[in-house]
């Protein structure tokens, strides 16, 4: 992923801001639409002896007129119809006669205010005059005179309603009305050939901004034609190209769509609202199906496995958390959120091996200072219902473009009525609802308000420089300040942090200019902060603190009791769900209250709801792990020229399994009469045990290619074996709910176990402890050395604990150091268990049948299940979470695993090769003719068997 992406779009659009063509939609005010223009003469002073004309273009505008000269030199005019005195044909006179039959080509404006726009194509704030004016337009097409004077009648008589909802009620029927009056243009299909699949109205997303239009999707492409033909007359986009797809909710309903035509780039290729949830819905279904077979779909548990084992960095991993909970940065109200992870902003250097440098990121922003805490929590306890403790959010439009300015300024203009910010709040401003009126907000409201003195804190917050230290210190302190960051933070390109288009930011109280930020003493330039922000966010405090942040934006924390204790309650307005605006019948609230949503800021999509899992933090080991550009050989446990026996082995395994998916048949024997249930292989690999349905235990020799022994305890199958160390002893067990002991040495039966009520169905050993599972519902641990053939009496088995579940139990599973145990049911239930205290961590009903296998990761982070459904599910180990879950067509009745790739055995006889963090199936391998039942690898990873039931054992071997 690019780490400047977000950057990235900020200045393209800056860039078209800037071209010679100044008009963009950020001219209008918020919730205005640009209907259509006119190439025009602007006529200054007219019939005058100083006469002019201004060539350019007039723009109709739901609350405004612009005039666009095509002279850089000459400002844009912006003329507000609220501020209209008179429209009409120019020397008219009467107001019924406006449309008389005359060869005038002139509009004619008389209003009270005009706002003056980048003169000379500087950005600057708007320049505004008033006073009672004249201004006069003349259409190069005459003709179209009538048309435009009634256009803007209406329009005036919409702006001049004394309600905003009917306002904005009226022009969303004028609006809905000139698309109901057009439809796509097919003659911009890239091919005559090309099939229509769905036809809607919709409006584009940009930052601020929303542009109407139709929506058109066909078997190849999908297109986008502005209603206004701006910024080009058509928005194409080939489904060949698309790569993913996320339903967006856009002012908190279910309304929006975004497209990206890359794998990892966060900024989209098209963010589209919908008038309806449905042409939402169907336009998704299209795309979908149509990816289906192309692109694998992710989810926020894949890309958490990702994360854990390192393949994902923390600034990756928080980009796609916020993707996938509905954060865009073509919504500045939903812009992707980053922490504050750095508290030391004073320092002449920056220490990022003392935990004192860092944040406390289990608490939010408005938690990090107690007394301010205290203060809050009262208020809080005296609130009327809905009772929240924060008055702003943590993101906000206004929070945005704080940070942006310097890079966005015209959308800072367009937020601020054409207004920079007071320049002694440059980069510490307050930006909680600069645009909200004072209306009628029922309970809302009051909650809203609850607080006398809410608004005079709001107006008395400190004002501050342009400055990280500060901003991050009014953060703490201040009495209305919680914002967190945004992912510029963590970035390469520093443009946000330098005045490179030389703005004019204002002057502080004591005079001095607004200029770059200033940085913190750590920081030699901008370029240094960027890098050690990086490094930050990326250390190993954070990388092992992190969690606790996801959990309060992203996770459990975020909503209900968890967050009440965490301190983390916001205004329901942010939250998903926290109202149904189509259900608020006052178009006066219901406008009021979408603007508040829109400008508050907006809680992101709750992603987890249970506590996050820990990034696993490298424990270093070896040279080679050990060993990076910035770390001393003197810390190196081994010296460079040498490689220890662990290092050789842990190589190997890592070549094996690389290479995993390059596994070839070896050899293959029918050795048995049913399908074979179990392998065991003697430490030399020379001797091979397998059981099987047909009740026997077989040893077959790998070097002489032939049977050696075939052994009966009963007439009912064989469920599984193993090896005790030192290979002298075998245990088998069986459907008979015994468990046998079998001596190699001595050819014979040395012991019986009857533990059991029905089959035992897997065993496992460990420093002479026997784990048994059984379908009569229980695990049961026994301890004792099977008795030595010289002895005369057997061995006494003592229970040791018994772990009961509510149904049968398939299949069990022990961690490298046999301190927990996984156990899968019957009916899809994983079980995770501790077996110092004999105790459940964890009950995941993750399959919807029978659970197959289970296994540990080798560093017993994490579990694998495989089930009769086809599903291969990753769970956190600490926290009980599925964090992956991939289907295949088929169940996977057995599997290996090295906690990132994963090598099965399907019920069809295939085995498949699963790369998890990719989520995807690497490798089909063709073996048994009937499912693969059991799978055997040795410690080095360098031999494999299979056992399935078509009776036979396969030798595998992997081609380097």
């Amino acid at each position: 992923m690019h780490p400047t992406c977000w950057s990235s779009c900020w200045w393209e659009e800056t860039q078209f801001l800037n071209s010679a063509k100044r008009f963009s939609l950020l001219l209008l005010n918020l919730e205005e639409y640009y209907f259509e223009q006119h190439t025009a003469n602007h006529i200054q002073n007219k019939g005058g002896q100083n006469e002019r004309k201004i060539r350019g273009s007039l723009k109709i505008c739901s609350k405004s007129v612009i005039f666009e000269p095509d002279a850089i030199s000459q400002p844009i005019i912006k003329i507000p119809l609220r501020d209209c005195i008179k429209i009409g044909k120019h020397g008219e006179n009467g107001s019924n006669r406006h449309f008389a039959k005359t060869k005038s080509g002139e509009i004619s404006l008389i209003f009270s205010q005009v706002y003056f726009i980048k003169e000379h194509n500087i950005v600057a704030p708007y320049k505004i005059e008033r006073g009672e004016m004249e201004y006069v337009f003349e259409l190069d097409v005459s003709g179209k005179v009538e048309d435009v004077v009634e256009t803007l009648l209406q329009l005036h008589r919409a702006s001049c309603l004394d309600k905003l909802g009917d306002q904005t009620a009226m022009i969303t029927a004028i609006l809905q009305s000139r698309l109901a009056r057009t439809s796509f243009d097919k003659n911009r299909f890239q091919s005559v050939s090309e099939k229509l699949h769905m036809e809607c109205k919709a409006e584009m997303v940009t930052p601020l901004v929303t542009n109407p239009g139709h929506v058109c999707i066909t078997d190849t492409n999908l297109y986008f034609q502005p209603l206004n033909g701006h910024p080009k007359p058509v928005v194409q986009i080939t489904l060949q190209d698309v790569r993913r797809i996320y339903k967006r909710r856009h002012g908190l309903m279910p309304l929006g769509l975004e497209v990206f035509c890359t794998e990892d780039d966060l900024c989209s290729d098209i963010y589209l609202k919908f008038y309806e949830p449905q042409d939402r819905d169907d336009l998704y279904f299209y795309i979908a199906t149509y990816l289906e077979h192309h692109v694998a779909e992710r989810t926020a548990e894949s890309y958490t496995l990702q994360w854990q084992r390192g393949h994902l960095s923390n600034y990756q991993y928080l980009l796609h958390l916020n993707n996938l909970a509905d954060r865009s940065c073509n919504d500045l109200s939903q812009y992707p959120v980053f922490p504050w992870v750095i508290d030391d902003y004073c320092s002449a250097e920056l220490d990022l091996s003392n935990p004192g440098t860092f944040r406390d990121l289990s608490r939010p922003v408005g938690a990090l200072n107690k007394e301010r805490l205290e203060r809050l929590l009262t208020r809080y306890q005296e609130m009327p219902e809905p009772k929240f403790m924060y008055g702003s959010h943590y993101s906000s439009p206004g929070y945005v473009l704080f940070y942006l300015v310097r890079i966005a300024p015209e959308y800072m203009l367009c937020l601020q009525n054409g207004r920079f910010d007071n320049a002694d709040r440059m980069f510490n401003r307050f930006a909680l609802m600069p645009h909200l009126p004072v209306l009628r907000l029922s309970n809302y409201k009051r909650a809203m308000f609850a607080s006398k003195n809410w608004i005079q804190k709001c107006q008395e917050m400190p004002r501050n420089t342009d400055c990280i230290a500060e901003t991050w210190k009014n953060c703490l302190d201040g009495a209305t300040d919680f914002k967190e960051l945004i992912p510029e933070f963590y970035g390469d390109d520093v443009s946000f942090l330098v005045n490179s288009l030389k703005l004019d930011l204002g002057k502080r109280q004591g005079g001095q200019m607004v200029d770059d930020v200033e940085l913190p003493p750590w920081a030699r330039s901008p370029e240094d902060f960027l890098q050690k922000s990086k490094d930050a966010l990326e250390s190993n405090y954070v990388s092992e603190h992190l969690h606790e942040w996801i959990d309060l934006i992203f996770g459990y924390k975020q909503k209900g009791s968890d967050a009440i204790g965490a301190h983390n309650v916001f205004h329901p307005l942010t939250y998903e769900g926290g109202v149904d605006l189509n259900s608020i019948e006052d178009p006066d609230e219901k406008v009021a209250m979408l603007t508040q949503i829109l400008e508050f800021g907006q809680t992101p999509k709750q992603l987890f709801v249970t506590p996050h899992p820990r990034r696993i933090t490298p424990k270093f080991k070896n040279f080679s792990q050990t060993c990076s550009h910035n770390a001393p050989l003197a810390d190196s446990p081994v010296s460079p020229g040498e490689e220890s026996f662990e290092d050789l082995t842990e190589e190997s395994k890592s070549l094996a399994w690389n290479n995993i998916t390059k596994l070839q048949l070896h050899e293959q024997y029918k050795i048995h009469k049913e399908a074979v249930t179990g392998i065991a292989v003697s430490c030399n690999g020379s001797s091979v045990f397998t059981t099987s349905q047909d009740s026997t235990l077989k040893m077959f020799s790998k070097e002489s290619k032939m049977l050696q022994r075939s052994i009966s305890f009963s007439n009912m199958a064989l469920s599984s074996c193993l090896l005790l160390p030192g290979d002298a002893t075998v245990i088998s067990s069986s459907w008979d709910n015994n468990v046998y002991f079998y001596s190699i040495a001595f050819a014979r039966r040395q012991d019986t176990l009857m533990g059991h009520d029905d089959a035992v169905s897997k065993i496992c050993w460990h420093d002479n402890r026997l784990y048994s599972a059984s379908w009569d519902s229980t695990v049961k641990v026994w301890s004792g050395v099977p008795a030595e053939m010289t002895c005369t009496r057997r061995q006494r088995f003592d229970m040791l604990a018994e772990l009961e579940h509510d149904v049968s139990v398939d299949t069990i599973s022990l961690n490298a150091a046999s301190t927990l145990l996984v156990s899968g049911t019957k009916e899809g239930t994983v079980n995770i268990w501790d077996l110092t205290t004999a105790t459940i961590l964890h009950q995941i009903p993750c399959h919807s049948g029978t659970v197959c296998d289970t296994a540990f990761s080798p560093d017993s982070r994490h579990v694998l299940s495989t089930g009769e459904d086809g599903c291969l599910n990753v769970i956190d180990v600490q926290t009980g979470m599925l964090i992956s879950s991939l289907t295949s067509d088929e169940p996977q009745r057995c599997f290996i695993w090295d906690g990132n790739s994963v090598l099965s055995g399907s019920q069809s006889g295939e085995l498949l090769v699963w790369d998890l963090l990719g989520g995807k199936i690497s490798e089909r391998i063709q073996g048994h003719t009937g499912a693969v039942t059991c799978i055997w690898m040795n410690e080095q990873c360098s031999s494999i068997i299979t056992g399935g039931e078509d009776r036979q054992i396969m030798f595998w071997k992997l081609q380097y």
